[in-house]
């Protein structure tokens, strides 16, 4: 790698570009346009790798998703053309943050280690007490009560708690001890990992060995960056929430509602439905368009049975009057639209 393309590449990086994106972004401008299978071949990644990253470099307005032909093809805007808009874009908000910067102390780094068990509590209940919309947690069975208080207030005040509690001794009685704690409980005999996640903003993942002792040599990581952040609620959801027992689903909330939450919009959905419920949905898309249907599936793997296809999936199928179509969460790539709101309500008869 010469001088210039090293620069060229720190500079991408400065606009927080990762080096796949830059992989892919290069890769682009060589091929002017092409399917995703050919853009993975020149950049060396995988062909679902390729599809992440092109929305993200769409959103930028580095390239143009052409998905009304098929195969889908991904073309590279002329860079003049795109480094302007970037331009025009940064001189456009710059006063609007002007007016709300206020000059403070250095803030928390984005990647920190956690040696202690009290730092790792510290952490755990002031991320679990600032949660707004979301609370993801993995802890053994003695940890609960040092966090009981902030779980509690987190489901009072509607966000979705999830919580997976390991070394779990008496499986018959979990569901009276934590039912007030979470939306859903599950619990296992064994060791699990530690780990939590707070509104895709906050997470923590290491060994539960950080709360055998005052210190813990090997440390667990604390993140607040949202790429690193995702990877956490992708391993607890993918990896760790599946296999424990449920020992605890709370009541779903009344409906007619808005969740601006895509979780909560899939757990209010699927247990509405089962208790007999038929419902309509109303969602705004990220591009700004409004879908709404009946509700023919919701796939997820939230609660059980798990209706999704593919791990992580979690969204709504809907009839529509222009037919059958899909709506993902935020960030998926696999459905027809991507949901930035959804209101539920039951089908009038």
């Amino acid at each position: 790698m010469d001088s210039d393309d090293a620069a060229l590449r720190e500079q991408l990086r400065v606009f927080g570009l990762s080096d796949n994106e830059i992989n892919t972004y290069f890769a682009l401008l060589e091929l002017g346009e092409a399917t995703t299978s050919a853009v993975a071949d020149e950049a060396g990644v995988t062909q679902r790798t390729v599809y992440n990253i092109v929305e993200r470099l769409e959103q930028r307005g580095l390239v143009r998703v052409n998905d009304h032909v098929s195969p889908t093809t991904i073309r590279a805007l002329p860079p003049r053309e795109a480094m302007a808009d970037i331009s025009e874009r940064i001189d456009a908000m710059t006063p609007a943050l002007e007016e709300r910067f206020t000059e403070t102390g250095p803030r928390t780094s984005e990647i920190e280690m956690a040696k202690s068990r009290r730092k790792a509590l510290k952490n755990l209940r002031e991320d679990v007490e600032s949660a707004e919309s979301e609370v993801l947690v993995s802890v053994p069975a003695d940890v609960v009560p040092e966090v009981e208080s902030e779980l509690r207030a987190a489901r009072e005040r509607g966000a979705l708690v999830l919580l997976l509690v390991g070394e779990v001794d008496d499986l018959d009685r979990a569901a009276e001890r934590y039912a007030g704690l979470a939306t859903v409980v599950r619990c296992w005999g064994d060791e699990m990992a530690f780990a939590y996640a707070a509104d895709d903003e906050r997470a923590m993942i290491g060994s539960p060995e950080v709360f055998d002792g005052a210190y813990f040599e090997e440390g667990v990581v604390w993140v607040s960056e949202w790429g690193l952040t995702g990877a956490v609620i992708a391993t607890f959801l993918g990896a760790y929430w599946p296999f424990p027992w449920e020992v605890h689903v709370a009541d779903p909330p009344e409906l007619p509602a808005t969740f601006e939450w895509f979780r909560k919009a899939t757990f209010t959905a699927v247990r509405h439905r089962r208790m007999g419920t038929d419902l309509r949905a109303e969602v705004e898309t990220e591009s700004g368009e409004r879908v709404a249907g009946r509700v023919n599936d919701v796939r997820q793997a939230l609660v059980d049975p798990a209706t999704n296809q593919f791990t992580l999936e979690n969204g709504f199928v809907l009839d529509t009057d222009e037919g059958t179509v899909s709506v993902g969460a935020p960030g998926g790539f696999l459905e027809d639209y991507r949901g930035k709101s959804v209101r539920l309500r039951p089908v009038e008869e």
